[in-house]
């Protein structure tokens, strides 16, 4: 429940009713301690979220969400003086999660986890330093600093796939012919696709954003409250698919002469913003004004306020706040050390034993560049080409890592676009291989690909499984080498009989990949 100050309280300070100073003085301090010291040990972890901001226009909304939190808490300033600070010391249990969530994330270089654990600490540090009763009074406004957390990449994929599914269905409806190939489509007028920054994902983060707020600054009943933010939910992505049918229709009425360059943004923008307004408005119509206290509730805060006793000091607690936020980050750069290896990676190459094949189309992963990159040509026992790529990375970061939100089979601006895409479990020698099927369409031609992931001696096709392995690698001090192994062969003759090659490819020659990947790893420490 989202709790706003009694308006007796507010009016206490109005008339100059003395409120005990020192007690307020205190868990004032308190509460910027609790901000203060997550941000100082966790620093590069707030700095990777302000380069988010910095980088992304989806998430620049980050700059306002401290100053916005500290603008209600202020509002609400009076609690301070009405309650006094309680320590909890159950609390520092909720912190200690906290600091193993973002030791996972650490361990596995999930940025999103990371961030979501530090920024968890401030309010849980407020709920331990202030205790239940005083902290539950700036539930929102604490919860709210959640927003600065740069989330939403993971949505990108669905909402593409569901705008292109309404627009191509909106223009058939309007009977115009649409020849449909994935993402993208084809008019009679011309092609369109839709890429990123068609998938109406600022506007859905912009709106959620926009929307909580308003709902707590405007409405007092929780019911009202959901529904407005169901609203903030629901219609942006609702927008978003008339607003991109709207643009094909500009675009091919008008021969492709409009809404196809930087118009194209502009008539975005401002029909999101005319939506935005209107859903503000209707929202206004049932806004909840507070009701004005009675005369008495100002006489009674000095009674409320010493009715929950004295303040208790909040230096024992205040350094077991510090002592488990310090814990996490000073394992951590010890695992670092120890995990790290100097030695240079070896792959060689896989004793494969069949003779090379030429012009295998012009394709390529889309992959962070790795510490070495194998890539060879092989013709198969069928007569097919087989592409191999093996990619190797060690000692991972943010700029070089197997699984990440920018690694993609396909770049956007590559010749070749993602078809269709499917888990498969492959059978080798009574070997479950887990794999992702993919087919690829570009100037050559259909291809079937199979990639699959090597992580910590396993192979695993779910990027969450990945970085699961990855962080229990990392935590028992084995490392983190990690590598993607791509099987790829056209298709022109079908699916089929391209399966039945890539399926005949890996019974014979896997377990000459797997020894090569062992190999370069070396001897476990």
């Amino acid at each position: 429940m989202f709790l706003k100050p009694p308006p007796g309280v507010d009016q206490a300070a109005q008339h100059g009713i003395a409120l005990p100073a020192p007690r307020a003085g205190a868990s004032i301090a308190a509460l910027a301690l609790a901000l203060l010291v997550p941000i100082l040990l966790f620093y590069g972890t707030a700095a990777s979220m302000v380069g988010i901001w910095n980088s992304s226009e989806t998430f620049a909304h980050g700059y306002v969400i401290l100053p916005v939190s500290l603008w209600l808490i202020w509002r609400q300033r009076a609690w301070f003086a009405r309650i006094p600070a309680q320590p909890w010391w159950p609390g520092l249990a909720l912190m200690a999660g906290a600091g193993a969530a973002w030791l996972a994330g650490r361990m596995g270089d999930v940025g999103v986890v990371m961030q979501y654990a530090f920024v968890a600490m401030m309010p849980l540090a407020a709920l331990t330093l202030l205790g239940p009763r005083l902290a539950a009074k700036f539930t929102f406004p604490l919860l709210f600093l959640l927003f600065a957390v740069p989330f939403g990449e993971v949505f990108v994929g669905p909402l593409i796939q569901h705008t292109a599914d309404f627009t191509v269905w909106a223009v058939q409806a309007t009977g115009i012919p649409v020849l449909r190939n994935g993402t993208r489509f084809e008019l009679p007028t011309g092609s369109w696709s839709v890429v990123e920054a068609c998938s109406g994902i600022r506007y859905l983060i912009s709106s959620i954003t926009l929307g909580c707020l308003y709902a707590y600054l405007t409405y007092r009943s929780n019911l009202r409250r959901a529904v407005f933010i169901g609203m903030a939910i629901l219609v942006p992505i609702v927008a978003n698919w008339l607003r991109a049918y709207g643009i094909v229709m500009i675009g091919h009425t008008s021969g492709m002469e409009l809404a196809t360059g930087v118009d194209h943004l502009v008539y975005g923008w401002l029909f999101f913003g005319i939506i935005m307004f209107i859903m503000f408005w209707v929202g206004s119509y049932w806004r909840e004004d507070e009701q004005p206290a009675p005369a008495a509730a100002a006489q009674e805060v000095p009674t409320l306020a010493a009715a929950h006793g004295p303040a208790k000091s909040l230096v024992p607690i205040a350094v077991a706040v510090v002592a488990v936020s310090a814990a996490w980050p000073a394992f951590a750069a010890y695992n670092d050390s120890a995990n790290h290896n100097p030695r240079p990676v070896v792959l060689a190459e896989p004793a494969v034993g069949l003779p090379a094949a030429s012009g295998f189309p012009a394709w390529r992963v889309h992959y962070m560049e790795p510490d070495t990159r194998l890539e060879r040509s092989y013709r198969a026992q069928d007569g097919s080409p087989v592409l191999l790529q093996m990619l190797y990375y060690r000692n991972q970061s943010k700029q070089k890592g197997l699984i990440s939100s920018v690694n993609r089979l396909v770049g956007e601006k590559d010749a070749y676009h993602e078809i269709s895409s499917a888990l498969r479990t492959e059978t080798l020698g009574g070997r479950s291989l887990p794999l992702r099927e993919t087919v690829l369409r570009g100037p050559d031609g259909p291809l079937l690909v199979w990639h699959s992931m090597w992580v910590d001696g396993r192979y695993l096709s779910s990027n969450v499984v990945g970085k699961l392995r990855q962080a229990q690698g990392k935590l028992w001090f084995r490392g983190d080498d990690g590598a993607l192994v791509v099987l790829a062969v056209p298709a022109v003759d079908g699916q089929d009989a391209a399966r039945a090659t890539l399926r005949a490819f890996t019974a014979q020659h896997f377990a000459a990949l797997d020894a090569a990947l062992n190999a370069a790893k070396g001897p476990v420490r």
